[in-house]
């Protein structure tokens, strides 16, 4: 904002001894402002007049003061004085611009998240294929993935990266719901990518607007309209006819990544319903750290009872295999994992399920594309097209779900 400066020109000289009135009863007068006053610009703009201000000697008009011999020269209207005028133009401007960068920077924050939310998506889904081909055993290396993600929660609250949270009994039973299905979701999700191809995984988890819908009508009370039951013809249709030509194709992969699409759609409804009562409600943050704790309690006795202690160095040189390379590769996977997790519950607070699963959908396009070319899949024409067709219905999803149903009028 322009400031501006104030200078008087002219000194203002007193008499230096007071002079006695006469008899004649005649005024002295005496003018204090004998040049004009000139505001000026700090910026050098050009500066304004105010002419002097001169007492009068009209003895009809003014009168001796008994404590002082200076006239009260009469007030002056405002509208004949020529006074500064301030105009705060950068002022009105920045007022203006703030809610208008808001948006554009929630836009952008948004858009950065989904950015990140892909690529560390792509970096586990390379790294996590890579450790299930070498060593596939999806219950201990969730376990992993969930123990790595626990490690960095407790050092975030330990060196004060994070507030740590102080928990009630009530929230964590509300909690618990959320880390089983959270807890299944990702070993339905390791099972699949253990026993098919990457792409047909992701190819099949397409059909999680399907299993949104269903939930968020059941949990939420968002009733699909006409079109979006419509668009969920092509993706139930493509993701069927890409089964039936995918290379890799076995019942286990096949029901896991299902099961991975009814539990990770169950978690982001019941999340969503949990983070909106604001009297128990958590941040995303503080929300998704305690999950990722639960859930490797949760899972650490079943691992241990249905496949032992596997992951050790003597059990992995024995079976073989590249010890250093295992363990590298398996804590890049465990850090995309526990990142792309944490994105996406932060997206999760802003946006509703359905926004949530499309962005879920194109992903799956991005990583599909990224493993077939990594891995160097063989995909068939008709394998491709279903899979296309599925993405389309996806997109045209997207599309008519932001259709408002026309309010019934009486």
């Amino acid at each position: 904002m322009q400031s501006t400066a104030i200078s008087f020109s002219p000194s203002i000289s007193l008499p230096k001894k007071p002079h006695k009135p006469s008899g004649s009863a005649s005024l002295c007068k005496f003018n204090p402002l004998s040049q004009p006053l000139r505001f000026g610009s700090l910026n050098g703009s050009t500066a304004r007049k105010i002419n002097p201000i001169s007492c009068s000697a009209d003895s009809s008009s003014s009168k001796l003061n008994r404590n002082g011999w200076i006239s009260v020269p009469a007030p002056v209207p405002e509208r004949e004085s020529d006074g500064v005028e301030v105009r705060a133009t950068s002022v009105r401007e920045s007022a203006g611009e703030a809610p208008k960068s808001k948006p554009m920077m929630e836009t952008l924050v948004l858009g950065s998240l989904f950015g990140l939310w892909y690529l560390f998506n792509i970096y586990f889904n390379i790294y996590n294929k890579q450790v299930l081909k070498a060593f596939p055993y999806p219950v201990t290396v969730t376990l992993a993935q969930f123990a790595v993600g626990s490690v960095l929660v407790i050092l975030m609250w330990t060196l004060n990266l994070y507030k740590r949270p102080k928990i009630s009994g009530a929230q964590l039973v509300a909690i618990l719901p959320l880390a089983a299905v959270h807890t299944l979701g990702n070993l339905f999700t390791n099972m699949s990518l253990g026993k098919v191809s990457v792409s047909f995984t992701h190819t099949i988890k397409a059909m999680e607007p399907f299993f949104s819908v269903v939930l968020s009508a059941m949990f939420l009370g968002e009733f699909p309209t006409l079109w979006v039951l419509s668009s969920l013809v092509p993706i139930v249709g493509g993701v069927g006819l890409a089964s039936m030509t995918e290379a890799s194709f076995n019942w286990a992969g096949f029901w896991s990544a299902m099961a991975s699409n009814l539990t990770n759609q169950s978690r982001n409804v019941l999340s969503k319903k949990f983070m909106v009562r604001k009297e128990e409600s958590l941040d995303n943050i503080t929300l998704f750290s305690i999950i990722t704790i639960m859930s490797f309690f949760l899972l650490a006795p079943y691992a241990f009872f249905t496949e032992g202690v596997k992951f050790t160095p003597a059990y992995l040189e024995a079976a073989g295999l590249n010890v250093n390379q295992l363990y590298t590769r398996s804590l890049i996977a465990a850090l995309c994992f526990h990142a792309y997790q944490q994105v996406s519950y932060m997206i999760l607070q802003r946006v509703s399920p359905v926004t949530h699963s499309v962005g879920n959908c194109v992903k799956r396009v991005v990583v599909i594309v990224t493993s077939v070319l990594f891995f160097r899949t063989p995909v068939s024409p008709i394998n491709g097209l279903g899979t296309g067709i599925a993405l389309a219905g996806v997109f045209l999803y997207s599309r008519v779900k932001r259709i408002k149903p026309k309010a019934k009028t009486e």
